[in-house]
């Protein structure tokens, strides 16, 4: 019971962060994009420092590391190209893409949904692994999601919904969340060893999205200063995860 009152609260956090885009009106699209720029780094790291410090290390405690957690890996790598490629057609952090037309718009709702339920999936594959794992998942998926929300809302704007509109799609689209959390606890119970495919599945999502998503959004940015800075969020998205890791070992 406690695994599915933590799985579901964590989902509702995530789907909420579909809102943030409400926050970003008054402010200017240029200082929108300094400080987006960090937080896509800070994500960066909690996404890579998620799948190396917590799910990967677990999943191999659990069951050894063999053939057969590599291609998991790989199947989540995989999916995640799939997702991005054939759905979402390019990704978009930034409010600035101002070249999507309609169509453009509702695939990229699709492709939100369909990302909104894998991450629901996850999270409640790593609920089932451990609360903390659960906890340390959600914050990073959290980080990830609050740029990518608001590059889909820009991208919702600009393919012609108004903003009330486009709120409240971008909230819809992430409520499939939910449903990838219910789908996982169920079939938990009725699929032995789900976690041995999911979590280093989830792995290899976190894996890509940070190394071909957010890490070549974080090179377009080469001033030296700006680069230190982003390197510093990084590496404290890392630390982050780290510091879950340790608290999860006192307890």
């Amino acid at each position: 019971m406690e695994v599915w009152l933590y799985s579901l609260g964590s989902v509702v956090v995530v789907s909420l962060i579909s809102l943030v885009g409400i926050f970003t009106l008054s402010i200017k699209i240029e200082k929108l994009r300094k400080i987006l720029i960090y937080m896509i780094s800070f994500a960066a790291g909690a996404l890579l420092g998620d799948a190396f410090i917590h799910l990967l290390p677990h999943v191999v405690e659990e069951h050894g590391f063999g053939l057969n957690i590599s291609i998991y890996v790989l199947v989540g790598l995989g999916v995640m190209f799939v997702v991005e490629k054939v759905i979402h057609w390019r990704h978009c952090h930034h409010p600035t893409c101002d070249d999507h037309p309609h169509p453009f718009a509702l695939m990229n709702l699709f492709g939100d949904g369909v990302h909104n339920f894998i991450d629901g999936l996850v999270i409640g594959a790593a609920y089932l692994v451990s609360i903390p794992v659960g906890v340390a998942t959600t914050i990073a998926v959290v980080l990830h999601e609050i740029p990518q929300e608001i590059g889909d809302f820009g991208v919702l704007i600009h393919g012609g919904f108004s903003k009330a509109k486009a709120l409240m799609l971008n909230f819809a689209t992430a409520l499939t969340a939910v449903l990838g959390v219910v789908v996982a606890l169920l079939i938990s119970s009725y699929v032995e060893n789900l976690t041995m495919f999911l979590i280093p599945f989830a792995a290899g999502g976190f894996i890509y999205i940070a190394s071909a998503d957010l890490i070549p959004e974080m090179h377009k940015t080469v001033k030296i200063s700006r680069s230190l800075l982003q390197f510093l969020f990084f590496t404290l998205g890392i630390g982050v995860m780290f510091l879950i890791l340790l608290v999860e070992h006192q307890h």
